[in-house]
């Protein structure tokens, strides 16, 4: 079973590794949302994306809820606060769900992001 504190660590790692991390843990039939157009993407679609983008410096999670809904499914919430160098703050809520491929190895097969409506604000 993995505990919480690898759960926190495997999500950051997402946040701020590399698209070949990022494509070694995302499950080729994980579905995402994402504040940005097409907004619901396919695990392939979103490892595209990501490839594309700049990886977040860094990331603080608040706000944290884990599930273990079944043995080899773990859902996990949370605020996400991220930045690169030089840039403004990214807030958002998010979900990920992942689930056991075998002992010690997990895979996601959902996220979602959802901007925080004070994001940029306060």
């Amino acid at each position: 079973m993995m505990d919480d504190n690898r759960i926190w660590e495997f999500e950051e790692s997402l946040w701020t590794g590399d698209a070949e991390h990022y494509r070694a843990l995302i499950d080729d039939e994980c579905v995402m949302v994402l504040p940005e157009t097409p907004f619901v993407m396919t695990g392939a679609q979103a490892i595209e994306a990501v490839a594309d983008t700049p990886r977040w410096s860094k990331v603080a999670f608040s706000e944290q809820q884990v599930m273990r809904p079944q043995e080899g499914l773990i859902t996990i919430a949370y605020k996400a606060e991220a930045s690169r160098d030089g840039s403004s703050g990214y807030v958002a809520y998010c979900t990920t769900t992942m689930r056991r491929l075998s002992h010690e190895e997990w895979r996601v097969v959902q996220h979602q992001q959802t901007l925080s409506p004070v994001a940029g604000g306060a």
